[in-house]
């Protein structure tokens, strides 16, 4: 198969996702899962982010919709590990600097909580119960762990995209236009994506 065939069955993968489940309530929050990726993707383009980072904001939650628990599993003390199942599923095709801000966006949230009172006072209740479920801020052993991480920085900055992307009603491009940055990203990978 072709790079380019290859390419595409990826995008597929992914509008099927999507479709199936992104309309799904985004885990209490008053926003689907498809509009939560959107608006953290058009976060992530606003700030002129490159490629791989607005490709890692519009699949950042992608566990959400490969994993098989309710939408409401945190409410029935479940963390689905959707970060490290997000990230696992898209490993298969993306490069790290896709995948690890994604696998590390909860450790930035825990990160984030730890170090900054304020922003863990701006959490909305559903963030406030899955950091619970996810073990809670860091502790200072977790907090040197994170920083010493490559990623930590583009984790954290993933991370303020996602807590911005909780808008009712927010106006942003449709999926089809990120995928331009999705396929840009899929274009740069070397050698054959299997």
């Amino acid at each position: 198969m072709s790079p380019q065939a290859e390419t595409q069955n990826i995008l597929q993968e992914i509008r099927a996702l999507f479709a199936e489940k992104g309309n799904e309530m985004y885990a209490g929050e008053a926003v689907s899962q498809t509009e939560h990726a959107l608006q953290a993707a058009s976060a992530a383009e606003q700030e002129e982010a490159p490629p791989e980072l607005i490709t890692a904001a519009l699949l950042h939650d992608i566990g959400h919709l490969l994993h098989k628990h309710d939408e409401d599993c945190a409410t029935q003390g479940i963390d689905d590990l959707h970060e490290r199942i997000g990230a696992a599923w898209l490993k298969k095709y993306f490069p790290e600097a896709v995948t690890e801000p994604i696998r590390l966006h909860v450790d930035a949230k825990r990160y984030r909580c730890a170090t900054d009172a304020e922003y863990l006072s701006r959490l909305s209740p559903a963030s406030v119960l899955s950091l619970e479920l996810q073990g809670g801020p860091f502790d200072e052993r977790g907090q040197q762990q994170f920083e010493s991480n490559p990623w930590h920085l583009e984790a954290l900055r993933l991370r303020n995209w996602d807590e911005a992307a909780k808008i009712p009603g927010l106006e942003t491009p449709e999926l089809e236009y990120f995928f331009t940055s999705v396929q840009r990203v899929l274009q740069q990978q070397p050698g054959d994506l299997n």
